[in-house]
């Protein structure tokens, strides 16, 4: 917070002796991202790019799965289902017409997982709250998923009240919290260093990936090496944005991204598309459903 705008120049140093320092520490740049985007040919079909499963909020917070389905959509999965409350299901379809949804028996909250065997991704967690039904519906989900998931909102919450349930969270797992829900997590750090240790020290243990949020979003994996973003602004700091990165890293771990991979490339197309929103609108008129409508453009130049 103390340096404005920070220039790198160039020093000499030659770019196999950089290539081959041995480091934990990366800066992500177009440069990185570009080689890990698949492409795709025209003789492959929606099967072929995987089926998310996303679920995601409340009576009352409808939107957040509307933000964050609408963001997977964007991202390019063959198939997205939602799975929310009663209550939502005329919203979600209306809004998302795109996506399958999957309603739940409780009229305002997540209390049941249902048959989760067809999705290739799982992300939980947008705006679900904390009831104890949905407490237990997250366990349930924790114990009978197949595949590493995506944790999002209150799932983290929901695990930051109940630790002992993280040792069960399938490897190469998903973790996106802010500040202060990581904190829910591990402990209360007394300054960024110590929370970025904590971050890697949280990633290891439990064999997962730890997407910590905020300007230069840091993605902490499993072998120690953390990655910080390069893009993004301060009008992302708005309600929902969030639940766009969660969309867009579920969609690409529908399409058979790996965890980091999907982790990486989601949190630097989330903030691109957020740059380019605010390039239109500014920072303060910027809104989430912007960041969603410039996704296009953010892999247009990711391709260049």
């Amino acid at each position: 917070q103390y340096v404005g705008e920070w220039h790198v120049l160039p020093i000499g140093l030659h770019a196999d002796f950089i290539n081959h320092v041995n480091v934990k520490y990366y800066l992500v740049e177009k440069a990185d991202i570009k080689p890990s985007l698949k492409k795709r040919n025209k003789f492959q079909h929606k099967g072929h790019f995987g089926h998310a499963l996303l679920v995601a909020g409340a009576y009352g917070k409808t939107g957040a799965a509307v933000l964050a389905a609408k963001a997977c959509l964007r991202t390019g999965p063959g198939l997205l289902t939602t799975h929310i409350p009663k209550a939502g299901y005329p919203i979600i379809q209306t809004a998302v017409p795109e996506a399958m949804t999957v309603i739940d028996s409780s009229e305002h909250i997540f209390s049941e997982t249902g048959d989760i065997a067809p999705f290739n991704a799982i992300g939980v967690g947008p705006a679900i709250g904390m009831e104890k039904q949905t407490q237990n519906a997250l366990k349930l989900l924790i114990q009978n998923s197949s595949v590493p998931l995506l944790f999002d909102a209150d799932a983290i919450n929901i695990l930051g009240e109940n630790k002992t349930w993280i040792s069960f969270v399938p490897k190469g797992s998903i973790f996106t919290p802010h500040p202060k829900e990581f904190e829910r997590l591990t402990e209360k750090a007394a300054n960024d260093f110590e929370r970025n240790q904590l971050q890697r020290e949280f990633a290891v243990k439990y064999g997962v990936y730890v997407v910590l949020k905020g300007y230069h979003t840091s993605v902490a994996c499993p072998d120690g090496s953390c990655y910080f973003n390069t893009t993004g602004n301060p009008g992302m700091a708005t309600g929902g944005s969030g639940d766009i990165l969660t969309g867009i890293i579920l969609g690409f771990m529908a399409q058979g991204y790996s965890p980091k991979e999907s982790a990486i490339i989601g949190v630097y197309l989330h903030g691109l598309a957020g740059d380019l929103a605010a390039e239109e609108r500014g920072y303060e008129a910027l809104i989430p459903s912007d960041m969603v409508e410039m996704l296009g453009a953010g892999f247009k130049i990711l391709k260049e």
